[in-house]
């Protein structure tokens, strides 16, 4: 069950952001493809990229925990 989103989390925050025509371009046809707005995707694009950082910090703090134990 995913975490329920606080205040805050609902809150946006505009950015100013630049691209390229190339780079607007092909977030654009793959927005589409994925039913979404491009500040959608934008958006989802970074929120996984995100988490994922956040899991591989949490996994790599985790595999170090264990060297340390094993020493």
């Amino acid at each position: 069950m995913a975490p329920q989103k606080n205040e805050k989390d609902k809150e946006k925050k505009q950015v100013l952001l630049r691209l390229s025509q190339t780079l607007w371009t092909d977030l654009a046809e793959w927005a589409e493809d994925d039913f979404r707005s491009i500040n959608g995707q934008i958006e989802y694009l970074l929120t996984e990229a995100v988490r994922k950082r956040k899991r591989a910090k949490r996994r790599e703090a985790a595999e170090q925990g264990r060297e340390g134990q094993m020493e």
